[in-house]
Protein backbone atom coordinates (compact mmCIF):
# COMPACT_ATOMS: atom_id res chain seq x y z
CA UNK A 1 0.00 0.00 0.00
CA UNK A 2 1.28 3.39 -1.13
CA UNK A 3 1.53 6.07 2.28
CA UNK A 4 2.77 9.21 1.62
CA UNK A 5 4.69 8.78 4.55
CA UNK A 6 6.60 6.77 2.28
CA UNK A 7 6.73 8.82 -0.57
CA UNK A 8 7.59 12.10 1.20
CA UNK A 9 10.41 13.70 3.94
CA UNK A 10 8.58 15.41 6.07
CA UNK A 11 10.08 18.79 4.62
CA UNK A 12 8.16 17.86 1.45
CA UNK A 13 10.51 16.73 -0.94
CA UNK A 14 10.51 13.01 -1.98
CA UNK A 15 11.89 10.02 -0.75
CA UNK A 16 13.73 7.56 -3.14
CA UNK A 17 10.75 5.36 -3.31
CA UNK A 18 9.02 8.51 -4.06
CA UNK A 19 11.72 9.54 -6.74
CA UNK A 20 11.05 6.28 -8.25
CA UNK A 21 7.42 6.40 -8.08
CA UNK A 22 6.73 9.88 -9.65
CA UNK A 23 9.83 8.93 -12.55
CA UNK A 24 7.50 6.23 -13.99
CA UNK A 25 4.44 7.94 -13.46
CA UNK A 26 6.30 10.78 -15.66
CA UNK A 27 7.25 8.15 -18.16
CA UNK A 28 3.86 6.79 -18.39
CA UNK A 29 2.18 9.98 -18.58
CA UNK A 30 4.62 11.21 -21.40
CA UNK A 31 3.47 8.02 -23.39
CA UNK A 32 -0.02 8.72 -22.75
CA UNK A 33 0.40 12.37 -24.09
CA UNK A 34 2.25 11.17 -27.03
CA UNK A 35 -0.86 8.55 -27.82
CA UNK A 36 -3.16 11.52 -27.91
CA UNK A 37 -1.69 14.31 -29.19
CA UNK A 38 0.43 12.27 -31.75
CA UNK A 39 -1.63 9.45 -33.34
CA UNK A 40 -3.41 10.30 -36.18
CA UNK A 41 -7.45 11.97 -36.40
CA UNK A 42 -9.96 10.84 -37.83
CA UNK A 43 -11.90 13.52 -39.36
CA UNK A 44 -15.83 13.95 -37.37
CA UNK A 45 -18.16 15.24 -40.34
CA UNK A 46 -20.31 18.35 -39.07
CA UNK A 47 -17.78 19.25 -36.58
CA UNK A 48 -16.04 21.97 -38.84
CA UNK A 49 -13.85 24.23 -37.13
CA UNK A 50 -14.19 28.34 -38.01
CA UNK A 51 -10.92 29.77 -38.33
CA UNK A 52 -9.13 27.15 -39.43
CA UNK A 53 -6.50 27.72 -42.88
CA UNK A 54 -4.67 25.15 -44.57
CA UNK A 55 -1.42 24.79 -46.08
CA UNK A 56 -1.36 21.43 -48.02
CA UNK A 57 -1.26 19.07 -45.42
CA UNK A 58 -0.25 21.65 -42.43
CA UNK A 59 -3.63 22.70 -40.94
CA UNK A 60 -3.12 25.69 -38.48
CA UNK A 61 -5.55 27.90 -36.66
CA UNK A 62 -3.91 31.00 -35.57
CA UNK A 63 -6.78 33.19 -34.20
CA UNK A 64 -6.14 33.70 -30.58
CA UNK A 65 -9.17 33.00 -28.62
CA UNK A 66 -11.01 31.34 -31.44
CA UNK A 67 -13.56 29.97 -29.25
CA UNK A 68 -14.88 32.87 -27.89
CA UNK A 69 -14.32 35.08 -31.52
CA UNK A 70 -15.97 32.30 -33.53
CA UNK A 71 -18.48 31.31 -30.76
CA UNK A 72 -21.66 32.70 -32.81
CA UNK A 73 -20.69 29.76 -35.71
CA UNK A 74 -21.60 26.78 -33.28
CA UNK A 75 -24.92 25.45 -34.79
CA UNK A 76 -25.95 22.93 -31.87
CA UNK A 77 -25.46 22.11 -28.38
CA UNK A 78 -23.06 18.97 -29.05
CA UNK A 79 -20.74 21.68 -30.88
CA UNK A 80 -20.99 23.91 -27.64
CA UNK A 81 -20.24 20.74 -25.44
CA UNK A 82 -17.23 19.69 -27.48
CA UNK A 83 -15.79 22.96 -27.78
CA UNK A 84 -16.37 23.76 -24.17
CA UNK A 85 -14.87 20.28 -23.11
CA UNK A 86 -11.78 20.82 -25.21
CA UNK A 87 -10.38 23.78 -24.27
CA UNK A 88 -10.93 22.47 -20.23
CA UNK A 89 -8.82 19.24 -21.59
CA UNK A 90 -6.02 21.75 -22.88
CA UNK A 91 -5.95 23.48 -19.97
CA UNK A 92 -5.57 20.14 -17.92
CA UNK A 93 -3.32 18.07 -20.51
CA UNK A 94 -0.15 18.84 -19.34
CA UNK A 95 -1.16 19.24 -15.47
CA UNK A 96 -0.29 16.12 -14.72
CA UNK A 97 3.15 15.65 -15.91
CA UNK A 98 4.14 19.33 -14.72
CA UNK A 99 2.71 18.16 -11.34
CA UNK A 100 5.45 15.34 -11.03
CA UNK A 101 8.19 17.51 -12.81
CA UNK A 102 7.62 19.56 -10.08
CA UNK A 103 8.35 17.33 -7.18
CA UNK A 104 11.21 15.65 -9.55
CA UNK A 105 13.13 18.93 -10.26
CA UNK A 106 13.69 21.79 -7.59
CA UNK A 107 14.96 24.15 -10.00
CA UNK A 108 11.28 24.25 -11.81
CA UNK A 109 9.43 25.68 -8.45
CA UNK A 110 9.62 29.25 -9.83
CA UNK A 111 7.03 30.84 -11.67
CA UNK A 112 9.23 32.17 -14.71
CA UNK A 113 10.84 28.80 -14.85
CA UNK A 114 7.50 26.82 -14.85
CA UNK A 115 5.62 28.87 -17.25
CA UNK A 116 8.84 28.64 -19.59
CA UNK A 117 8.67 25.00 -19.31
CA UNK A 118 5.35 24.47 -20.03
CA UNK A 119 5.05 26.72 -22.83
CA UNK A 120 8.20 24.79 -24.45
CA UNK A 121 6.38 21.48 -23.85
CA UNK A 122 3.17 22.78 -25.49
CA UNK A 123 5.14 23.67 -28.50
CA UNK A 124 7.47 21.40 -28.85
CA UNK A 125 3.45 19.52 -29.10
CA UNK A 126 2.27 21.90 -31.49
CA UNK A 127 5.33 21.97 -33.77
CA UNK A 128 5.60 18.30 -33.82
CA UNK A 129 2.07 18.03 -35.00
CA UNK A 130 2.73 19.57 -38.05
CA UNK A 131 5.91 17.56 -38.51
CA UNK A 132 3.40 14.85 -38.54
CA UNK A 133 0.93 16.16 -41.21
CA UNK A 134 3.74 16.70 -43.48
CA UNK A 135 4.73 13.15 -43.08
CA UNK A 136 2.19 11.10 -42.58
CA UNK A 137 -0.87 13.73 -43.10
CA UNK A 138 -2.35 12.84 -39.10
CA UNK A 139 -4.64 15.16 -39.46
CA UNK A 140 -3.57 17.14 -36.53
CA UNK A 141 -4.21 21.58 -36.18
CA UNK A 142 -1.02 23.71 -34.81
CA UNK A 143 -3.96 25.65 -32.54
CA UNK A 144 -2.49 28.62 -30.99
CA UNK A 145 -4.57 28.42 -28.08
CA UNK A 146 -3.07 24.98 -27.42
CA UNK A 147 -0.21 27.34 -26.55
CA UNK A 148 -1.94 29.55 -23.31
CA UNK A 149 -4.51 26.95 -22.27
CA UNK A 150 -1.79 24.20 -22.00
CA UNK A 151 0.36 26.82 -20.10
CA UNK A 152 -2.30 27.41 -17.90
CA UNK A 153 -2.50 23.93 -16.89
CA UNK A 154 0.77 24.07 -16.05
CA UNK A 155 0.37 26.85 -13.90
CA UNK A 156 -2.38 25.81 -11.63
CA UNK A 157 -0.33 22.30 -11.30
CA UNK A 158 2.64 24.76 -9.89
CA UNK A 159 0.17 26.36 -7.39
CA UNK A 160 -1.41 22.84 -6.33
CA UNK A 161 1.97 21.76 -5.86
CA UNK A 162 1.95 24.59 -3.71
CA UNK A 163 -0.70 24.16 -1.61
CA UNK A 164 0.61 20.67 -0.95
CA UNK A 165 3.80 21.24 0.23
CA UNK A 166 2.20 23.90 1.86
CA UNK A 167 -0.26 21.21 3.58
CA UNK A 168 2.09 18.70 3.99
CA UNK A 169 4.56 20.95 6.25
CA UNK A 170 1.72 21.71 8.26
CA UNK A 171 0.84 18.17 8.81
CA UNK A 172 4.27 17.81 10.62
CA UNK A 173 4.90 21.48 12.20
CA UNK A 174 1.47 20.54 13.80
CA UNK A 175 2.00 16.63 14.61
CA UNK A 176 5.37 18.04 16.56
Amino acid sequence: MLKLNNLLKTDGELTVKGRTFLTWGSIFYILLLCLMCFLPQVPEKGMETPGIQQFGRIVVLLIPFNSFINLGQITSLYQLIKVFVQNVMNIFLLSPLIFQLLWLFPKLRSTKCLLFVSFAISLFIECTQILLDILIDANRVFEIDDLWTNTLGGYLAFLLYKTCVSHWKDKFLTSK
